[in-house]
């Protein structure tokens, strides 16, 4: 898997957790909870779907490292070894 794919995959799992988000204009650097409103659940959900759909489990503490879209993609990426 590329890291295009990876974050493809990030995306379209955010878009399912939070549909009014339009993927067509979401900025890499918009946080999760400040700037796109997700709230804990919403994250919980995301994290859930990422590991059902990667199989990336991503621990509690590392939660800071996937609060925008360009930190997600980096560290599954990283944890993925693409």
């Amino acid at each position: 898997m590329t890291p295009e794919d990876i974050r493809k995959a990030f995306i379209e799992e955010l878009v399912s957790i939070a549909p009014d988000i339009d993927p067509d204009t979401l900025e890499g650097d918009e946080h999760l909870q400040d700037d796109l409103e997700l709230d804990s659940m919403d994250i919980l959900n995301l994290v859930a779907a990422i590991h059902k759909r990667l199989g990336v489990s991503i621990a509690e503490e590392d939660y800071p490292r996937i609060e925008t879209p360009d930190k997600a993609a980096a560290y599954l990426a990283q944890r993925l070894g693409a």
